[in-house]
């Protein structure tokens, strides 16, 4: 029993308040009292105490109708409320119980009676608040461990994403850079070739200004002028288209790239980059809606301390997700002409003045959300498609990568019918 427990004691009668008084305080009790429910009820406003001992019978509000009003106020319904009464008959003690008393005291007093009653609902009180504690410590400890296993099966699920993608990009782009390479090199021995055999053409032709009518009539027929003029041409598109590929290569070797144990330097721009580039057959136009724009407006951003390969991620999941925005209008409202509002990705970089950040923003012109989908995108398992067309994670898991794992900051500002922007902000030195 703590010593030092505060009790309030009620009661517009002096001599029962100065013997109960007495009684408690010898017993080691801090006591405060009220001679009416009245002022108890304003006391109880500044002084919370452990238990209070009620008078049944008193003028003005009674103890009944002063339990009633504890008991609908949070901050005194969990204080223990023991009724003082001259009244033993059954009816007063069911209807105290049924406000939320705990216990009835008889007047007149029995000394050894009222502190084995204070004492053990004192105790059964402190037991009380021991358990409810103990339970919401429990309850902290649970949520902290579905929070750290569904952080792991996020970061399990990006992982083997991340790996699989990786793998067949990279295995994709090991078996273009081979025939690419060797085309490279055959078209620029071709072109060699070529210049040669022309030169030696044009010798002949100066030497032998007479060709014989055969000749000239063959030449006539393949247009010799033209071919001798286009063909280095050709070989310089051939040239050119192989050096698209190898972009292309490159790439998708940087979207895939594996992430090591701990942070590396990074060209961030590189990163949407290669997420456009994976992205572009789906920005082009299709029966169903125009192509979107893509409109790039970079700053000068210094390399960032990252994971890469998480980053590329995180623009690939909000960029797909803009595109998702398009198709799916385009479902409902098809693609009717040149009448069609133009469909627009905007991305933009830049430090953050007098700051040790930088921004991205990925903004998109198509439908927006609502409020309350915004307040649940990233939200585990939250998706607004269709079954089966999404799994509610992507945004979950970019949200992870940003905030968790490079300490930066992921937002969304969306308005219905105006589109959707999302903010990435990263440290420059972590």
């Amino acid at each position: 029993m703590p010593d030092s427990a505060k009790i309030l004691v009620v009661d517009d009668t002096p001599a029962n308040l100065e013997i109960v008084t007495e009684t408690l305080a010898d017993a080691g009790y801090l006591i405060s009292t009220a001679i009416s429910g009245d002022r108890a009820l304003k006391r109880l406003q500044t002084y919370i105490p452990d238990l209070i001992l009620l008078d049944v019978q008193m003028p003005g509000i009674d103890g009944f109708e002063t339990c009633q009003r504890l008991k609908a106020d949070p901050a005194t319904a969990y204080i223990p409320v023991i009724f003082m009464t001259a009244m033993a008959d059954t009816a007063s003690k069911v209807k105290g119980f049924s406000i939320g008393a705990v216990d009835y005291i008889t007047k007149p007093f029995q000394e050894a009676e009222l502190l084995a009653r204070v004492n053990t609902h004192l105790q059964l009180s402190l037991l009380t608040q021991q358990l409810e504690d103990r339970i919401q410590e429990r309850t902290a400890e649970l949520q902290a461990a579905l929070d750290q296993l569904s952080q792991s099966q996020l970061q399990l699920i990006q992982s083997e994403k991340m790996v699989s993608l990786g793998n067949l990009v990279a295995g994709v782009a090991h078996e273009i850079n081979n025939p690419i390479g060797f085309l490279s090199g055959s078209i620029k021995n071709v072109k060699d070739y070529v210049e040669d055999l022309l030169g030696h053409l044009h010798l002949y032709q100066q030497c032998d200004s007479q060709m014989a009518p055969l000749i000239q009539e063959h030449a006539d027929e393949i247009d010799l002028d033209f071919l001798c003029e286009d063909l280095p041409k050709i070989l310089a598109s051939m040239h050119g288209a192989t050096a698209r590929i190898r972009s292309i290569s490159n790439g998708l070797r940087t979207f895939s790239r594996a992430d090591k144990e701990y942070k590396v330097q990074a060209d961030l721009h590189e990163g949407i980059e290669s997420a456009l580039l994976i992205l572009k057959y789906r920005i082009k136009a299709n029966s169903r809606r125009p192509a979107i724009q893509i409109l790039k407006d970079y700053g000068e951003l210094p390399p960032i301390e990252c994971f890469p390969g998480q980053l590329n991620q995180v623009f690939m999941n909000i960029l797909a997700n803009a595109i998702d925005v398009f198709d799916e209008a385009a479902q409902h409202s098809p693609f009717t002409g040149s009448s069609a509002k133009p469909q627009k990705i905007e991305i933009s970089t830049a430090v953050v003045p007098n700051s040790n950040r930088i921004e991205i923003w990925i903004r998109d012109n198509g439908s927006g959300m609502t409020p309350e989908i915004k307040c649940r995108i990233f939200d585990h398992l939250f998706t607004t498609k269709d079954a089966g067309k999404g799994t509610g994670l992507g945004l979950a898991i970019a949200h992870q990568i940003v905030v968790d794992k490079h300490g930066g900051a992921l937002e969304v500002h969306s308005e219905v019918g105006q589109g959707t922007e999302f903010c990435i902000r990263l440290p420059i030195v972590d």
